[in-house]
């Protein structure tokens, strides 16, 4: 048991991160000077052993250098470079122009558009400026009641958080899987199963795509009920649409998610290997904007791609063999054209928004995102060293296990708590600080890692939705006209908060939702 003094230094830890990020300070800078004015004054106290700073430096490079947060700069290039590509602009056209002769089909068509985006950038904050941007406008010059129309591009806007492939996600799933690692050490387990993001992304697909379809059924119900919420546009507009349009925006971010998530979801590649084969596509495509008068080299780079997939499944060509088969030997000097032939292509593209200026403020977003991102992971470590080394966890174990209903009753209050932390903090400082001090505690209990993963997912997802203090609502705020009111997006996301209560009461409910999956694929 902790003695008093580390109890009362535990609590205090926990007080003043709550107190310094309420007040506004940065949570990196939160979490660090915590940690080390706490750590000194264990030190002082004798409740803390100060040789456990030695360890420090080597967890900081071990998060700086582990391969799966690698994918993180990746996926967080591939979904900028998408949205300054303007593939959203044209699909969100597409669909509206497709099912606008519908009532509710603007919505529909946003419900759609939102559920591409998120499996293609799976940034929430972008998703939902763009859509503010193209489609709000839109739906209200087609009559949309505001508060419909604003509840809409809010709800589809925070799928990018759940279905994958998603930043947060990759996130989620390394500390999740450090989490259960503990788990199983504290239980007295040395063959360690693991959990992997690959994982983690076949979880939350199902959850992801019946949120989809959830509010797709309710925007069609309303609008059928109340006509006046979503009127129809005339057909004649809709009549010029042609397949060619369709398929011009559609295939990109098509291609690009059966590239990216079904390489990974078929065992094929890592998620740091499909985020790569992420970011060259999205650079790709942007290429291919910025010059569509000239497509070849683009097209020319993709058939190469192609080949080299097509190549690498047919023959051997590793190298250093004694005596291949010519057939080998041809493939492999084949390949070799094809990689300088998508090197070239991919040149092509680069030089090309480097000259439309798309490629600056991608690489200077991304750097900003990453460095983010994990300042706020080396930070979090001292933090979680610090706690754990004044016995935190201990007091937080003690704390969940006396709770009444078992690991319900764990799982509920961890639930609240992850829940009313998403109106201050974002997703990434969530998933930081809270999944290394619950997460060994409940998976001692016999809970699902996946499950619980797509839980807090889900959890957070609804927390950014929920009046008034949802993140969603404040990037909604920034780009509404001027016509639209506060009430009006509060008023128009509470029925989505409810349909995603209901989501996550289904996931927890039924846990196959999360787990089937998965345990298929892998």
């Amino acid at each position: 048991m902790n003695s008093a003094p580390a109890t009362i230094l535990d609590l205090a830890m926990l007080v003043a991160l709550c107190v310094a990020i309420m007040a506004g300070v940065p949570v990196v800078f939160v979490l660090t000077g915590t940690a080390v004015l706490f750590g000194v004054l264990g030190i002082l106290t004798g409740v803390f052993d100060p040789f456990l700073f030695g360890a420090l430096a080597q967890r900081a490079f071990g998060t700086m250098t582990s391969e799966v947060l690698i994918a993180i700069p990746l996926f967080v290039y591939m979904g900028i470079m998408l949205e300054r590509s303007k593939i959203a602009v044209e699909l969100l056209e597409a669909m509206g122009r497709l099912f606008g002769t519908v009532r509710g089909g603007l919505a529909v068509s946003v419900s759609i558009v939102g559920a591409l985006l998120a499996a293609s950038t799976g940034i929430v904050g972008a998703t939902v400026v763009t859509m503010g941007l193209i489609a709000l406008p839109a739906m209200l010059r087609r009559g949309y009641d505001p508060a419909f129309a604003c509840g809409s591009v809010c709800a589809a806007g925070t799928l990018g958080q759940i279905i994958p492939p998603s930043t947060v996600m990759v996130i989620l799933g390394e500390v999740l899987a450090a989490a259960y690692q503990q788990a199983q050490l504290a239980q007295g387990k040395f063959s360690i199963e693991t959990v992997s993001v690959g994982e983690l992304f076949a979880g939350s697909m199902i959850p992801g795509l019946m949120l989809a379809g959830i509010y797709i059924v309710y925007q069609l119900v309303l609008c059928w009920w109340r006509p006046e919420a979503g009127p129809a546009i005339p057909r004649t507009e809709a009549d010029g649409l042609t397949a060619a349009q369709i398929a011009r925006a559609l295939v990109p971010p098509i291609v690009l998610i059966v590239a990216v998530l079904g390489s990974i979801l078929g065992g094929i590649a890592t998620p740091t290997e499909a985020a790569s084969v992420g970011a060259v596509g999205a650079t790709l495509l942007a290429g291919l904007r910025a010059r569509e008068d000239k497509p070849w080299p683009i097209y020319a780079a993709a058939l190469a791609a192609a080949g080299m997939v097509v190549l690498g499944a047919t023959f051997d060509m590793r190298l250093g063999r004694a005596n291949p088969p010519p057939g080998d030997v041809y493939a492999t000097w084949a390949a070799t054209a094809c990689a300088l032939v998508l090197a070239w292509g991919i040149g092509v593209a680069l030089w090309r928004t480097f000259r439309t200026e798309v490629l600056h403020g991608t690489v200077r977003t991304t750097a900003n995102v990453t460095a983010m991102i994990f300042a706020t992971l080396i930070g979090a470590t001292v933090y979680s060293l610090v706690f754990r080394g004044l016995g935190g966890d201990e007091m937080i174990r003690d704390f969940l296990t006396s709770l009444p209903g078992g690991k319900w009753g764990a799982l509920l209050v961890v639930q609240a708590v992850v829940f009313v932390l998403g109106f201050p903090l974002d997703f990434v400082e969530i998933v930081i600080i809270m999944v290394p001090i619950v997460g060994p505690i409940l998976l001692q209990m016999d809970i699902d890692p996946i499950w619980l993963g797509v839980l807090f997912a889900m959890n957070l997802q609804t927390s950014f939705l929920t009046p008034p203090l949802g993140p969603t609502l404040f990037y909604l705020q920034g780009v509404v006209p001027p016509s639209v009111k506060t009430s009006d997006i509060y008023r128009g996301v509470t029925p989505f908060v409810i349909l995603q209560v209901i989501g996550l009461a289904l996931v927890m409910a039924f846990p196959a939702l999360a787990t089937w999956l998965p345990g298929k694929l892998f």
